[in-house]
This record gives structure tokens, sequence and C-alpha cells, in this order.
């Protein structure tokens, strides 16, 4: 049914297409019978999974950049995620880049995007994500009145510096949304990895990176009940590059580091290069990331001897994946371009394959 449907939608803009979509699953969930049917359908069994002191239902999650302003989070609960990650958030709203900027390549099961940080802002977002708490825990308490301890689906807050602010002052742009979201979501992810925003990826240096984790963990720790830091980098850093990245996410005694963003590289794709020069710059999803990532996990598992705990993104499409990547070292995982080749089913898949294999 949904191979029907994806190729249908395949016919028209990739972006529109995502709004489309999931304006009309708001719809759908705004009936209540529809919403529970659906969450019927797709939520799987609990596959608890506990990584820096939170416990997940499950450990398949949706990253970063599909639901960036938080404004689906609603609709995304009822498909069974155990954590979903929103943003990049900036501190001030921007329009990110030119459109086209999202494009579709099927016969490698990928993504390019060059969306270049769009939202609306920290504080819009921080706002709607105070609102959603709050709506859904009442509901829950109305719905069970002793469940006073209901677990709602873990929430990440994935934060990056606007375009405008120069990267000696990006430390301040992510203290900023840290701030801002603190009270708001589960965890922190701090993305310096994107390929979109010029510059941005500098800030992966070690130098620029300690600036902006060490003041970040500094505030952390004023609060009474620190929240965990991630950090998100790329498939395409050089060794020396990764074992300065895990020297220092030990040194500031990080949480977490999420492996991995998208990939400029272009290797060994079946799209014709025409198509693939056409779609232009932008970060490479889905399949062709896969072993990518899978291999940078393993490289940091047997660094660290699996001292540091790691979410794996990039290329997951079946649980056969899921299982491989989390025996390299991954504790959680997440979705982005495999959830929209494959479908809503995907986190019932995946975890029904994790049960049988943890």
């Amino acid at each position: 049914m949904y191979k029907w449907l994806r190729n249908i939608l395949f016919l028209f803009d990739a972006e529109q297409v995502h709004h489309f979509s999931m304006n009309a699953l708001r719809l759908i969930c705004k009936v209540g019978f529809l919403r529970r049917i659906i969450k019927k359908i797709y939520q799987p069994k609990i596959v608890s999974t506990v990584a820096f002191g939170l416990t997940f239902k499950n450990p398949v999650g949706l990253a970063a950049g599909f639901d960036k302003n938080a404004l689906y989070l609603s609709e995304l609960e009822p498909l069974g995620f155990g954590f979903i990650e929103v943003g990049t958030v900036t501190p001030l709203p921007q329009k990110g880049n030119e459109k086209p900027r999202l494009f579709r390549l099927p016969k490698d099961k990928a993504l390019i995007n060059r969306m270049g940080f769009n939202n609306d802002g920290v504080r819009i977002v921080a706002e709607r994500l105070r609102k959603w708490k709050t709506k859904t825990n009442n509901q829950q308490i109305m719905n069970n009145p002793v469940a006073i301890g209901y677990q709602r689906v873990i929430v990440g807050g994935n934060i990056g510096k606007n375009k405008i602010t120069a990267n000696e002052d990006a430390w301040k742009d992510y203290e900023i949304c840290f701030r801002e979201l603190f009270d708001c979501v589960d965890y922190f992810a701090v993305n310096v990895s994107s390929p979109n925003t010029p510059g941005l990826r500098e800030l992966q240096q070690k130098d620029s990176l300690k600036k902006i984790l060490s003041n970040l963990q500094l505030v952390n720790q004023q609060n009474e009940f620190p929240k965990p830091i991630l950090l998100k980098i790329a498939p395409d850093l050089a060794k020396n590059e990764i074992d300065d990245i895990i020297e220092l996410a030990i040194e500031i005694k990080l949480n977490g580091i999420v492996v991995a963003n998208t990939t400029t590289v272009r290797d060994d794709l079946k799209t014709d290069s025409r198509a693939i020069n056409k779609a232009g710059a932008g970060g490479l999803s889905g399949k062709p990331l896969y072993e990518r990532s899978k291999n940078l996990i393993q490289y940091i598992t047997d660094k660290t001897r699996g001292k540091i705990t790691i979410i794996g993104s990039g290329g997951i499409f079946t649980g056969n994946d899921a299982k491989k990547m989390r025996e390299t070292g991954a504790t959680l995982l997440q979705l982005w371009t495999g959830f929209i080749y494959e479908g809503p089913a995907i986190v019932k898949k995946i975890c029904n394959t994790l049960m049988h294999k943890i």
C-alpha cells in the first residue's frame, strides 16, 4: 500500500510533499478513533532502552530535520518512535537556502538536501514544545488519573548557529538555544556538521568545538538536573579529527555522539551523473551513507572501548540494518531517509527484528 502511495508522491516536489503529507496526517489524527487505529497499527511492542540516564520505550528515533519546528510531535508519536529530535533550531528565525533544496535519488534510496537550517527560531519552537508537553501530560492524566508518572516520547533538541553569525561567535548562538530549550527537551544534540551552512563544519575543529561544548557544559552544570549533551558529527572526518573529537568528548564528559550527519561524497551512486549534478550541492543521506556511518561507529566504539554512547544514524532501512548498527556499538538509532522510502511501518518492523535479536 505505501509503495503505491510513495510512487504517486514521488511525482511531486519533495519538500512540498513533506508538508502535504504531514498536514494530511494531522487532519487524520484529529479524529480520535482514526488516531487510535494508526497507533494500533504502527506502535511496536516495548523494547525498553536506557541511554544517558533516559529510558526510551524503544531505540528507534526520528532524526533532526524532519520536524524542524516541533509542529508534528502529536502526529509522529502514534507511529511508534521511541524518540524524536526536533530542529536544527537557531536563535533567530531563518528561511534557509533557496528552493528547490530537497531532491530524491530513488535508484540509490537516497536524498540530497541543502535546507540550510530553515526554522522558526528558538523562542517560537520552545513555546510550541511547552504547549505540547502540557497538552500531552494533561491528556494522559485525564485518560488515566493514576498515571501521573506517564512517560511521553523522548524529545531531543538539535541546536545550531545562524548563518549570519561569525564562527568566532558561534558559541553564543549555541548557548542561547540551550538556555531557551532547556526546560522543553530531554537531551541536546549540538549540530556542527551540516554541510549546508557555510563554514559550519569548521566548528568541528578541536579548539572551536571545545569553546562551544565547554561553555554548554558549564551552563548545564549550573542546573539542578543537567541535561544530556550529545555531539552530531559528519561522516567525512579524517581519523585524526575523529580522534580529537573522542578526546574532547571524554574530557568535557559529553553524554554521547550522533553518528553521522549527511555526507558530501558522491561515490558509487547508481543515479545518472546528470541528475546528481542537477541536484547540486548538499548533504547526501540514505543507503549510500550506511556503511560509512557503521564503520565510523565501529571505530569510535573500538577506540573508546564502548565508553561513549552512540546514536547510529544513516541509511537504516530494515531491521537487519538496525541490528548490524547496534552490533557495531550504537545504543540508539535514528531514521530519516529510511522513513521516507519505507513508510510508517518501519519503526515496528525494526523493533520486531530487534526483539528477536536482543
